[in-house]
């Protein structure tokens, strides 16, 4: 018998604020957290705009001495984690830690540590790479650092799938819960790649927006002039509990976790196909008990990219069939961009946020819908709306496909 699993807990790091009452407050009143990129010089870049995090402060969390010894992406991996918890209520005894794990993914991980590590190299020589570089860039290190700083000894892990690294690991962690392997897990997606590399090298494949002197109008899914995703950066992370556990210790429940499903394209690397996501889909539904017509939002993974978003379209009415049309789809890329490895932590975050809330945020910058992406992107302005089912999608590379199903608790 299948266990049924929800979300108790939330946090995120993120180019729209790094609490979950900031960033909701900025998602739902359509503020963009897209500017143009102060972490280099992108000067010689075609694209010099990113979703960069603002503001953090890594010592709420740990030291500085401590941080040092880690890329960035572990430090906002951490951050979102540790405010996931801390929201949840949850205590570690000595009873319950070999029930609670962590799934805590990253995309690309230590690019930053990477790229500054070969710097040093080249200038300075071998006796100038640090002893911490290795752990310091490794994916599964944000999972390792929270089990020892909170004392976790259930499953720990990582998921790495390009841009559905975040939602396979709450995919995954949500099945480890539901099949007796745990009780509680800490489960999401960190990124932090606007760096020249980062920005470089999606720049080399023209994925990007180089609407460069319109930052904040550069992530426009479904708008006929849109021309490439915009690089954020960030964290976010669910705490995913066993529903007798939860409810037995009287815990908020911002939403139950239903339906999981993955597949793959089995197509091309980087060009989408609509077949893949429409398989998902579905497997996420059929997981989730229920039909098509019961879908009442969709956290798009709607990226902006020209034969992304139409073939995200078509993959939504292949699975939904008319009732599609029916169904407000919402991209938070508009706000954010696109976080890679983090986005579908933190889109689950906001799809969770939005069935908590029953409202759906905008998709900000639809100033002339293109004819072929012909659905109801909630355009520009947010909605209250009756949401009893709610759908998340992530594709990355490699043409592999996640999407997962969250209930009004």
């Amino acid at each position: 018998m299948k266990r049924r699993v929800v979300i108790t807990g939330l946090g995120i790091v993120s180019p729209v604020g790094n609490s979950i009452d900031t960033a909701w407050d900025n998602i739902i009143n359509g503020r963009s957290g897209i500017s143009r990129i102060t972490r280099f010089d992108a000067s010689g870049f075609n694209s010099q705009i990113a979703g960069e995090v603002k503001d953090f402060d890594l010592t709420q969390y740990m030291s500085a001495k401590e941080g040092k010894q880690m890329d960035t992406f572990i430090h906002y991996g951490i951050a979102a984690s540790i405010d996931a918890w801390r929201d949840s209520g949850l205590e570690v005894t000595e009873e319950n830690a070999e029930r609670i794990g962590v799934i805590v993914s990253s995309g690309i991980g230590g690019l930053h540590r990477i790229e500054e590590t070969q710097t040093e190299y080249l200038a300075k020589g071998p006796r100038r790479i640090s002893p911490f570089f290795v752990p310091a860039s490794l994916i599964n290190l944000i999972s390792g650092h929270l089990t020892i700083m909170l004392g976790l000894k259930g499953p720990s892990y990582a998921v790495v799938s390009a841009c559905t690294t975040g939602l396979h690991s709450i995919g995954d962690a949500a099945r480890l819960i539901e099949y007796g392997d745990a009780d509680v897990m800490i489960a999401g997606g960190a990124e932090a790649t606007v760096s020249p590399l980062g920005i470089g090298g999606f720049a080399a494949m023209r994925a990007l927006s180089t609407r460069n002197d319109d930052p904040e109008t550069a992530s426009r899914p479904w708008d006929t002039d849109r021309d490439g995703f915009v690089l954020g950066e960030g964290a976010g992370v669910l705490v995913l509990e066993e529903y007798e556990h939860a409810k037995k210790r009287g815990a908020r429940i911002y939403g139950e976790f239903t339906g999981y499903g993955m597949s793959s394209d089995a197509h091309h690397i980087t060009a989408p196909d609509s077949d893949g996501p429409r398989r998902g889909i579905l497997n996420a539904l059929n997981n989730a008990k229920i039909n098509p017509d019961q879908v009442d939002y969709v956290n798009a993974h709607g990226t902006s990219t020209p034969l992304g978003d139409q073939n995200e379209t078509n993959a939504l009415k292949l699975a939904l069939g008319d009732h599609a049309y029916k169904t407000v789809v919402n991209s938070t890329k508009s706000m954010t961009g696109h976080l890679l490895g983090a986005a579908g932590g933190i889109e689950a975050v906001f799809t969770t946020l939005a069935v908590y809330h029953q409202i759906s945020p905008p998709t900000i910058n639809i100033f002339n819908q293109d004819p072929g992406c012909d659905l109801d992107y909630c355009a520009n302005q947010a909605r209250e709306m009756k949401i009893e089912y709610a759908l998340s999608n992530s594709f990355g590379f490699g043409g592999t496909n996640g999407s997962m199903v969250v209930k009004r608790a």
